[in-house]
């Protein structure tokens, strides 16, 4: 039960089999209402047959029967008197009278009771009128009713129809005249038998055909399996799951699952990097420190106070950003602050008293515009910063930010007039821990961190970092935030 090849086998076999016994019901219930509707059919024409011959004031022992054992027949008079039995009949029920001796001094020309309409039977004080008129049988639907009858010392099952008919004498008889239903309860009885004989054939065939076709559907599954195990047991992230040729939804579960495996060794990749990068990047200035530490020691005149506490702020800053970038992997959601985007450029600027080319601030004052986003403050002003950062560090003479709307979102551009950035690097200067080579010429190049920080803000509060050429011929950065609501 545990395996889906059994849950949809079962599963398949109860749907069929449910849908099976209803339908068979429903078979059997036409066909027993079909049967019943011939078997009142063949009574009542055998009754009309019966009640004709008496309307025409024929004798009893005159009468015409056809097959009195497939069609017993019972007459009775108005006062549920028996007048007549067919020839062999020794039991009756279901009729109006269980009799089946007849009354000697009744006769189908006898005398109507005193009291009897002589036109057509009606009553004065009000007798019954749906009585037929003399010499006429009944033309309403006959009573029916199930029955049996022993004819010739053999017991039957029977469906009897009751027609009333009147002798030209005035007397009113019932013909119950019967239809055999041994051949009907015969036909229900093979049907219903060979739906019981092959109803655990067909369920077992319904069954063995859904685990067949569900094996073979989840093979694939099997073999997508075994490879996951493989793979976890390896830790080999660049191996994959085999994807089958069908185009079903196994085939579309191995594409993700390969999708998956393939975005699962990039960022394994790329945090082995990371690692190894920032191992790199710390190994440098802890040396350095240490070097100057250990002359201090040795020789404290020699103490190169400076270089020490620039490599300190080195250190300092090289750690916040690698703490940074560890809780934006972890899925740090920025704040939900609203922020003036152009205050907040100002105030940044404001703060950057030691660069060495002064900055420029423009915040584009059109008529309702709004520069208010969402998110967090210290983000977003880190952004800026960076990005002011690396506009110092290549500009000639130029750094320029200019804050303008752009559709739903807010623009900042910030510009420098220095050699720009190939177009084939614009992507991977994104990267963590990526330099070009004029910024790993300077002392003071970093550690390739801000801008894929800045990226990295810029995407978990909904916006874009991109790069262009400047119209001065250096690096144009735009950043774009969607404006708060």
């Amino acid at each position: 039960m545990r395996s889906v090849r059994a849950r949809a086998a079962i599963g398949a076999t109860l749907v069929v089999a449910v849908a099976l016994v209803a339908a068979g019901l429903a078979v059997l219930s036409v066909l027993r209402t079909n049967l019943i509707d011939q078997a009142d059919l063949q009574a009542e024409v055998a009754a009309r047959e019966v009640a004709g011959q008496l309307a025409l004031d024929t004798a009893f022992a005159d009468l015409d029967l056809d097959d009195e054992e497939d069609h017993p027949v019972q007459v009775t008079d108005e006062e549920g008197r028996v007048v007549f039995v067919s020839q062999g009949l020794r039991a009756i029920s279901g009729t109006a009278s269980p009799g089946v001796s007849p009354v000697p001094s009744a006769s189908a020309g006898a005398t109507p009771s005193p009291g009897d309409d002589d036109d057509d039977g009606d009553d004065e004080d009000g007798g019954d009128s749906a009585r037929p008129a003399r010499g006429e049988v009944s033309s309403d639907d006959p009573d029916f009713s199930d029955g049996t009858a022993t004819v010739d010392g053999k017991r039957a099952d029977y469906r009897f129809a009751a027609v009333e008919a009147t002798t030209p004498a005035g007397l009113t008889l019932t013909v119950h005249a019967g239809a055999p239903l041994a051949a009907e309860q015969e036909a229900v009885n093979t049907v219903r038998g060979a739906m019981l004989t092959g109803l655990p054939l067909l369920l077992a065939v319904v069954a063995g055909v859904t685990w067949l076709v569900t094996r073979r559907a989840l093979r694939p599954v099997e073999g997508i399996r075994r490879e996951m195990a493989a793979i976890t047991a390896s830790e080999d992230l660049a191996r994959r799951v085999p994807e089958p040729g069908s185009r079903d939804e196994i085939a579309a579960l191995a594409r993700t699952t390969n999708e998956t495996l393939t975005v699962l060794e990039a960022s394994v990749e790329r945090q082995r990097r990371f690692v190894a990068d920032a191992s790199h990047e710390l190994r440098s200035p802890i040396a350095s420190l240490r070097t100057q530490l250990e002359v201090a020691e040795a020789h404290p005149e020699l103490l190169d106070l400076p270089g020490a506490v620039a490599d300190t702020v080195r250190l300092q800053v090289l750690a916040a950003d690698l703490l940074l970038l560890a809780r934006l992997d972890a899925g740090e959601k920025p704040g939900a602050a609203r922020l003036e985007v152009g205050a907040l450029v100002r105030e940044e600027v404001s703060q950057r008293t030691g660069d060495r080319i002064p900055v420029t601030v423009e915040v584009e004052a059109a008529e309702g515009a709004s520069y208010e986003v969402n998110g967090s403050r210290g983000q977003v002003a880190r952004v800026v910063g960076n990005l002011l950062d690396n506009a110092q560090r290549h500009a000639e003479s130029l750094v320029a930010v200019r804050v303008a709307a752009d559709g739903s979102g807010v623009r900042v551009e910030v510009r420098d007039d220095g050699t720009g950035v190939p177009e084939d690097e614009r992507e991977r200067i994104f990267e963590r821990f990526v330099r070009l080579d004029d910024a790993r010429s300077r002392d003071d190049g970093g550690a390739g961190l801000g801008l894929a920080i800045a990226r990295d803000v810029a995407t978990r509060h909904g916006g874009t970092l991109t790069i262009h050429e400047a119209p001065e011929g250096g690096a144009a950065f735009r950043l774009w935030l969607p404006r708060a609501a």
